[in-house]
């Protein structure tokens, strides 16, 4: 069988970067707010979880 005319990857990596700005935020938020070790280790924790906490609040909030 021919390889017919394989392009290469497309890669749409514009998502990627908008996460890597939201995590970066995130973290800054959460350490900045932290007042011992452990809440800067769970800061770093809900940094990188963030998007889907954001998406489920609101399914919870209408019961879907």
């Amino acid at each position: 069988m021919k390889n017919r005319g394989w392009k290469g990857v497309h890669n749409n990596a514009g998502s990627g970067a908008i996460y890597g700005l939201g995590l970066a935020g995130a973290l800054v938020y959460f350490i900045q707010h932290a007042s011992t070790f452990w809440e800067g280790a769970l800061g770093i924790l809900k940094a990188i979880v963030w998007p889907a906490i954001l998406i489920y609040k609101p399914l919870e909030f209408l019961q879907i």
